[in-house]
């Protein structure tokens, strides 16, 4: 093997490593971001951006937008007098 292999072996090792972390990170983050802002189903997005990920990449952004949305609280009525 001449240096030139030996540099593409490397680059290609490295390349295969980036792209495993860039997907274990876009995995993690939708349930990440929601845990963080105290979503009330944050593991429910955590699942969701795992899965949507795995399965076709074409829904998880709906995760990741998930995690910023908060569920509203319901509304307090006050008592009557």
């Amino acid at each position: 093997m001449s240096g030139f292999d030996i540099f593409a072996w490397i680059v290609l090792i490295i390349l295969v490593a980036c792209v495993v972390a860039v997907f274990c990170i876009a995995g993690w983050l939708p349930g990440h971001i929601a845990k963080t802002r105290g979503h009330p189903w944050a593991e429910a997005v955590t699942v969701a951006g795992w899965v949507t990920l795995i399965c076709g990449f074409a829904l998880w952004p709906v995760a990741l937008i998930w995690a910023y949305v908060d569920v509203p609280a319901p509304r307090q009525t006050e008592p009557r007098q």
